[in-house]
């Protein structure tokens, strides 16, 4: 219970006001940008993970470069949902870790 709170707080913490601005995953548009918040629940790849919210999930494209972040951290995630209607990914712009690092992503998505 008490990581729980703890891990709240800093989520929180680290996003200030951008939390209130976060969109729920499950509610999440194609080709919409967004920011989101959650934690890590998985790798697919270096350049891909799946980040859950109380909502849901949604599989996010970091880049073409590995990230220094890691399962189960709380994140931030601020990008733009493909318009694909196979299998959509979040790509994203920018990411704000647990610890307040701040990660941009200059790349532009085909």
């Amino acid at each position: 219970m008490l990581k729980r709170t703890f891990g709240a707080i800093a989520l929180c913490l680290m996003a200030g006001s951008a939390l209130a601005d976060t969109t729920p995953i499950a509610d999440i548009q194609r080709g919409q940008s967004v920011t989101v918040a959650g934690v890590v629940d998985r790798f697919f790849d270096t350049d891909e993970i799946r980040l859950r919210d109380e909502t849901g999930t949604v599989r996010v494209y970091l880049g073409p470069r590995a990230l220094p972040i890691k399962s189960g951290e709380r994140i931030v995630v601020e990008g733009v949902m493909d318009d694909d209607l196979v299998m959509n990914e979040l790509y994203a712009r920018r990411i704000t870790r647990e610890n307040g690092e701040k990660i941009s992503i200059s790349r532009t998505y085909d």
